[in-house]
């Protein structure tokens, strides 16, 4: 936390005088000799009144002084706020493998489970869309601040054959706002590459979630190059165990093990991180962190108004609990 105008905190002095002003009246009270009519009052007074009641409600009252100080003084901090300027891709594989139920109530049943916690995480006014993955990459929503629509084209997800990372992470970061394919020829592509070389990107991000290694399509190392080159964050999610047994019975005999090496460099080579994830709770764990992460910015925040906000409330209490003790006694 810091202060727009620190040097007003000096106010804090004037609460530290208070206090000490107190602190000597009360000792000066207790020194003072109190005569009771009769032991038998003394002794019911003294068994009435707890010793530490009575400085409750100047305890409050300082207290709120020095909220009131603080604000004074207008503290900022760093606070979670929207950035709507986020754009973010969902890339699924939705390989043959996933139709595996060694993850209740199957692999892609939990993908689509934690996906959709993920949108339903990203502020509202953020951009996502979503990429599904095989044997070859589609975008099946484009970018929009629908999120509904999002979640009814995560949960309509149907796996298909293999697994092609590469093409699935290409083809999610060329559906983002400025980006664009390499080697673009003709006047559009010469008119969109000169664009994205003289205007600023937005922020974007990948989150590409996968069960098993590449085996087609662009080798993945190399579209996380080119998504590194079009500035472009690359979260990875695996799903499932590395040394995935290949015989499952109630899944397919192709199913292929978790390529964790791979999704790693992925996300090394972007700046992002990865995520893995052996179960349905994991993988929603981990989807469920990324959406409060992605889409939010940390801005300087001015606190003042919730220090006197508080200061006030304090005050209030400090009147309510005096006048209702004063009462009890």
């Amino acid at each position: 936390m810091s202060f727009l105008s620190p040097e007003r905190l000096v106010l804090l002095v004037l609460v530290l005088a208070c206090a000490g002003a107190y602190a000597w009246a009360v000792r000066r009270r207790v020194g003072g000799q109190v005569r009771y009519p009769t032991l038998d009052l003394a002794a019911r007074a003294a068994a009435a009144a707890a010793p530490w009641r009575r400085h409750v409600p100047a305890a409050l009252y300082l207290l709120a002084l020095s909220l009131a100080a603080v604000g004074v003084a207008r503290p900022t901090a760093r606070v979670p706020m929207p950035d709507n300027r986020t754009a973010v891709m969902l890339s699924v594989d939705v390989s043959g493998s996933m139709e595996a139920h060694d993850i209740v109530p199957s692999r892609i049943g939990a993908a689509k489970r934690a996906a959709t916690e993920f949108v339903r995480a990203l502020p509202r006014g953020a951009k996502v869309g979503l990429v599904a993955f095989s044997s070859y990459a589609t975008v099946v929503t484009p970018l929009t601040e629908d999120h509904d629509r999002v979640v009814q084209a995560i949960r309509a997800l149907r796996p298909r054959f293999a697994t092609a990372i590469g093409d699935g992470l290409l083809e999610a970061v060329y559906a983002l706002p400025g980006r664009h394919r390499p080697g673009a020829t003709g006047r559009a592509g010469a008119v969109q590459l000169a664009a994205a070389e003289t205007t600023v990107l937005p922020p974007a991000a990948v989150v590409l979630l996968s069960d098993g290694g590449n085996n087609r399509g662009t080798p993945p190392e190399q579209a996380a190059r080119i998504a590194r080159d079009q500035h472009v964050t690359v979260y990875t999610v695996g799903l499932g165990a590395p040394e995935t047994s290949r015989g499952n019975a109630r899944s397919r005999p192709s199913s292929e093990p978790l390529d964790e090496q791979t999704l790693k460099t992925i996300a090394e080579i972007t700046g992002g991180t990865y995520h893995r994830a052996s179960s349905a709770a994991e993988l929603t764990q981990a989807y469920t962190r990324l959406g409060r992460s992605i889409g939010w910015t940390q801005r300087p925040t001015e606190l003042s108004g919730v220090a006197s906000a508080l200061a006030a409330m304090l005050l209030a209490g400090t009147l309510v609990v005096s006048l209702c003790w004063h009462r009890l006694d």
